[in-house]
Order: structure tokens, then sequence, then C-alpha cells
């Protein structure tokens, strides 16, 4: 068995046992009566674990159920935490010896997340991931690849939520050689963008004849490409199975931002990579469950969570194709009680069959960012690295 494919233990399997059994399904797109009703008894098995172990959750627990229910099912409750809850407070299900790793969302400065994972919440996230990779074909453990990573280079300072989930995917594929977009400075946090770096290592790439794999912030790359066209670069030619993989978003550059389809027309352009292997994804260190894009670049819903649309001024869940708060819910996480997250994106909701691909599972559309903070994601450090490149 793939090592990223290997069983995971729940940290009590008797309390635990739906959550263990949802998370343990093969197939990240599986549908039906039994897999609603395997997520609504995982969901209250979450409640009750974060109940017995957090006053702050068993309070929210104290409030009365929702109606009419919101789209993640009729027998799922889903007390409200905004994300931004986790840039002011520490909050812990588990004893902080349990603590197994420590992700923070922003960059250099403002305020952060704090998110705090004991092994099963990592690894459940971990082999989430694996499980989408394997239904597409990505974990080729006899194929080196060449890695461009749009992202921070590690250093023991450095706790980023991005830096850490980007190298992590590196490991679905032996590397013959690695290339950060977003330097270290050599001092705390710091880091630089590198273009000349990334155009030399995509004109050596395109010469080795590896498959080559380009994952993180799209404006990196977005800028890279505008940087190539500028200095006259003619377009390369990297193999047909490299892969794009984007996350992250534009926040903090949208004066920059292009539509999707122009984006992903200019990387096969200038790159050569068909459109069907670029693909953008969603998540956050306060609701690690992963979010990507199909064949026909919609973000669809996997078994492991579940997703609502909620009205920006009343929080009331709102139907398929209305504009709100993205409200993702899913039991897997045991460390923290944020198992049903209202983030701070505005997005608007689909079913599954509004979408041409072969999944059923509803997808959403991620539409901007809510409201103007002086908080700041890791997207949006990086974007302020672009300004006077």
């Amino acid at each position: 068995m793939n090592p990223h494919l290997a069983p995971v233990e729940v940290p009590d399997p008797t309390a635990l046992a739906s959550v263990q059994r949802l998370c343990d399904l093969p197939s990240p797109y599986t549908t039906g009566p039994e897999a609603d009703a395997l997520f609504a008894d995982a969901m209250a098995e979450s409640h009750a674990w974060h109940a017995d172990r957090s006053p702050l959750f068993r309070a929210l627990l104290d409030d009365a159920p929702e109606v009419p229910a919101p789209t993640v099912g009729a027998r799922t409750r889903t007390p409200l935490l905004h994300a931004n809850f986790f840039k002011r407070h520490e909050v812990l299900s588990v004893p902080r010896e349990e603590v197994f790793l420590h992700l923070t969302s922003s960059g250099t400065t403002g305020q952060k997340s704090q998110m705090f994972y004991d092994r099963w919440t990592i690894r459940a996230a971990q082999r989430m991931v694996a499980r989408i990779f394997d239904h597409y074909g990505w974990i080729t453990p006899d194929q080196p690849v060449n890695y461009l990573l749009y992202s921070y280079e590690p250093a023991p300072e450095v706790r980023l939520g991005t830096s850490f989930t980007d190298n992590y995917l590196c490991d679905f594929a032996p590397a013959r050689h690695t290339t950060h977009a977003l330097r270290h400075t050599g001092t705390g946090t710091g880091h630089a963008f590198d273009v000349r770096g990334c155009i030399d290592a995509l004109r050596r790439y395109a010469e080795d004849g590896l498959p080559v794999r380009i994952l993180g912030f799209p404006a990196f790359l977005h800028f890279t490409l505008e940087r190539m066209r500028s200095a006259g670069i003619p377009p390369l030619q990297l193999p047909p199975d490299s892969l794009v993989l984007l996350g992250g978003g534009w926040k903090g550059h949208a004066d920059r931002q292009i539509a999707k389809e122009e984006f992903y027309d200019g990387v096969t352009r200038q790159l050569g990579i068909p459109p069907e292997r670029i693909r953008d994804t969603y998540g956050s260190v306060e609701h690690c469950v992963p979010y990507v894009e199909c064949t026909h670049h919609r973000l669809h819903v996997p078994v492991w969570s579940r997703a609502a649309v909620r009205d920006t001024r009343t929080l009331q869940p709102l139907p398929y194709g209305r504009p709100g708060y993205l409200h993702l819910v899913s039991p897997y996480i045991t460390s923290v009680p944020a198992q049903s997250v209202v983030m701070g994106d505005l997005a608007s909701l689909h079913p599954g069959d509004a979408c041409p691909c072969s999944l059923d599972t509803p997808w959403f559309t991620i539409l901007g960012r809510a409201g103007v903070s002086r908080n700041r994601s890791c997207a949006v450090a990086a974007a302020e690295l672009l300004k006077g490149m």
C-alpha cells in the first residue's frame, strides 16, 4: 500500500467510530444516502468530542438548532465559528502535549490564525489529499519530476500552512530538482520573490525533459509568465504530463488578477501544459480538507466534508447559486473545535449535476474576499512581495 494511503487511527475508536469510518472511505467523491447518514453520525460524534473538552464549544451547542437546517443536511448541527476567531483565540480540545503540529495562516506581520493539530487530525487531512491525488492519477512513485514551488521556502522560523502543504505535495512524485520562488532571506521569516530564478528553472526544466510540477500561488506564476513575455523569451514546451496545482488565490493583488480562463490559456500557450493538467485548489489552516478542481475546473466537495453558503447579513443558509459567506463542515478535526467554520471568502454553491464532469458532489465558486481587513493571509503577504517587481 502507498504510505500516504495507509490507515490512521482516531484518538478514541469507540467515541469516534463513525469519524473513523467516514475518513476511511477510499473514494473521495462518494455520494448517496449511506454516505450522508455516516456523515451525520460522524458530525454528532465530533460535536460530543469537542463539547466534552471545550467549554467554548459546549456553550455553542446550547444554542437551539437552526431552522431551517443548512444545506449540509437536516440531521447535522452546525454551530458557527468564524475563521477570524482563530486569529484572536487559541482553543484546544486535546492536551497541549498532544499537539503534533502548529501552523499559522498569515505572513510576516498581522494577526495569525493559530491552528494546532494532533497526529490524527493532520494525518487524516494528508490522507484526504492523497486520496484525491490517487483519484486523478497524480501519485507517481516511479516517475521523477522537477518542482517549481510558488510558496515560501522552508526555514526553522516559518510555520506557514502554505509552505507545509506545498512541500507535502512533493511527496507524491520523487523530486529530481526543486526550486522555491519565495526564497528565505536568511533572517527570521523574511522572503523575497526570485522571478529570475523561476524563469531560469523553467528553461532548465524544459531542456531536462522530465515532467514538471508547479505548485503554489497563482499570482506569482502569472507574474513569471508576464516577465517572460516582456523579456522576449519564446514559449517553452514542458512535458504534457506536467501538472500545475495552484492555491492561495490572488488576495492582496486583485488589480493584477485576470480571468481564470485567460490565465489557464496563458499557461498552456507559454508552457505547453494542457488545460486539464492545470487545477486550482481551495483550503486553509482552519479547515484542512482539500478542495481540488475537476477537469472542468469546479471545486467539488469531497465525501469527508459538506459546504453551505450563508447570507452576509443574517448568516442564514442560502440556496444554490446565491452568493454569501462560504461555510465548511467536517468532523475530521479532533484537536480544535473547528469542525464548522464560516470562512472569510464569498462563494456560491452549485449542485453536482450543474458540472459536466463525472463527479456528483456539489461544487462551489470563490467570488472574492469579504470586506476589508487589516488581517493578512499567506497570499496577501506573498502578493506584497510583487510590489516594485
